[in-house]
């Protein structure tokens, strides 16, 4: 294939900052040219974020950029080295087996990554043909874009450009290139690869590159790099606590998919709880179990001792570096995960016993395997009553005030009741729920309105996906394009997209991710 042709263009001026790292830590190259392409979707908000010209939106040369076959002006392709641990394993060296990074924009919105994937061979491609397919391109482009609209730290996705070019994986497919964006795709993995070395300079090279590039108040720190670990032990635990809370399930969490700077990055295998079961596999591949909805938490501090011992030569004390991720990763996790759970639950003030309170909901919802996003978008719309027995007919009061007749209540929660087996089992839960309401009283409608902006009426469920999959494979995009409309407002009511709230098809039972996906 041709190397890519230089395109004079009017576009942001690139801040290579990962490119003036010594070329220890990547080969520079250019990306393999993907004959014919096309554009199969465009997402305006990330173009926004990096101040693309929108004529270049809608030129005939943008599918040619973004397949990497034009070289954008400023860009130094490269791609980056990485080692790290599959699965628990120690895997040696990695790397961007099909990524190559073009450079970095920095403007008044922040320093943005732009990298594509699927894009050829690389150095670290370990025998594949490093290039990606259509169906996990869809994939990763709207799932970076909906975990943003979650407000889920993630990198996000700019664009698919497909070929008809043939790739094969368990069959032939075509060709497609994501183009990523990030404010940097450091791994946790890529702090392991020179430890692993027994390199302390290049680690020393690359903790600096991403204090004084991303986190410069860590500078100023005793020890910055102590500092540094104790910042990404905080990150990771806030962004487990948000795939928690939206029922998120990243099915390869691999130090080497782990970002430095506490993002969701690499979308492969996941998924989004549908009937909840905390042992639930996303990923086909995942043998053991590993990476389960509820082990999630722990891998990531097992991910963050993994980065801790490669920090040693720059903390120096095993002991120190230890407690760099015991003393803020479990507290910055549970600190999240109440508070989010706190306002998808719609109480809102905290309580001593909410923690139990919680617990006692997952175990609930673990026995009665309700839909878990469709459980409580239904519940925020539900009135918090209480029930008060007098010398009288029993009647219900809501916390705002206006009183309904007791033998309208299993009518009013019918919407909840209707998802259970057992409705009986749901009526206990409502009213432990509306005894814990109770005791921080809220008017309904506000209440009922916080709950709303918490719990996601759409999430990318994999039957979606492989909707809007099947139809692309037939040079059909309108699926993408509606799907990434709904899901930058997954918590508004949209009525022309009802249809992507309703509970899987008989069809989508038997769908399955691997790595893959």
């Amino acid at each position: 294939m041709n190397a890519p042709q230089s395109l004079p263009l009017e576009f942001p001026v690139f801040d290579n900052s990962f490119a003036a790292l010594p070329e220890a830590f990547y080969t520079r190259l250019q990306p393999q040219s993907l004959p014919a392409p096309y554009v199969v979707g465009i997402s305006s908000e990330v173009a926004e974020l990096l101040g693309l010209p929108p004529a270049l939106l809608e030129s005939p040369e943008f599918a040619e950029i973004f397949a990497g076959n034009r070289q954008l002006p400023g860009a130094e392709p490269l791609a980056a080295v990485y080692s790290g641990h599959q699965f628990g394993v120690w895997a040696g060296q990695l790397g961007d087996g099909r990524a190559h990074l073009l450079g970095g924009l920095r403007n008044d919105l922040g320093h943005w990554e732009i990298q594509l994937k699927g894009a050829g061979k690389t150095p670290y491609s370990r025998g594949a043909d490093g290039r990606a397919v259509l169906r996990s391109s869809i994939r990763e482009f709207l799932c970076s874009e909906a975990m943003a609209g979650l407000g889920v730290p993630t990198t996000r996705a700019l664009c698919i450009i497909g070929a008809d070019y043939p790739v094969r994986r368990e069959a032939i497919e075509t060709a497609a290139v994501v183009t990523r964006v990030a404010p940097g795709f450091v791994r946790f993995g890529s702090f392991e690869h020179w430890s692993s070395r027994r390199k302390p300079l290049e680690l020393q090279q690359l903790a600096d590159y991403v204090i004084d590039t991303f986190r410069p108040e860590c500078r100023v720190a005793p020890n910055p790099y102590d500092a540094l670990l104790r910042d990404v032990s905080r990150r990771t635990g806030e962004l487990m606590a948000h795939w928690m809370a939206v029922g998120f399930m990243h099915g390869v969490m691999n130090t080497d998919n782990m970002s430095i700077l506490g993002l969701t990055l690499d979308y492969g295998p996941f998924g989004f709880m549908e009937a909840f079961d905390a042992g639930h596999i996303c990923n086909h591949s995942d043998h053991q179990g590993r990476y389960t909805y509820r082990n999630q938490p722990h891998v990531g501090q097992w991910n963050l001792y993994r980065l801790a011992d490669a920090f040693l030569p720059l903390i120096k004390s095993p002991q120190q570096a230890r407690a760099a991720v015991d003393d803020t990763y479990g507290d910055a996790f549970a600190m999240a995960f109440e508070r989010l759970m706190l306002a998808k639950l719609g109480l809102r003030n905290g309580l001593p016993d909410d923690e139990e309170f919680i617990g006692n909901t997952f175990a609930f919802l673990q026995q009665h395997r309700p839909d878990f996003t469709l459980f409580f978008r239904t519940l925020s719309k539900l009135p918090a009553v209480k029930i008060e027995t007098t010398a009288g007919p029993a009647t219900i009061e809501t916390t705002a005030g206006p009183r309904v007749n007791p033998e309208n209540q299993a009518k009013t929660d019918a919407p909840l009741r209707d998802q259970f087996i057992d409705p009986a089992a749901c009526d206990a839960w409502l009213a432990s729920w509306r005894a814990r309401q109770a005791q921080t009283p809220w008017a309904d409608a506000e209440r009922q309105s916080a709950m709303l902006a918490a719990n996601p009426k759409y999430v990318l469920r994999n039957w979606l996906a492989e909707k809007a999959i099947r139809l692309a494979n037939k040079k059909d995009f309108s699926e993408v394009h509606r799907l990434l409309t709904c899901l930058r407002k997954p918590y508004d009511e949209q009525p022309e997209f009802e249809e992507y709230a309703a509970l899987p098809p008989d069809w989508a039972r038997g769908l399955e991710v691997s790595c893959s996906s």
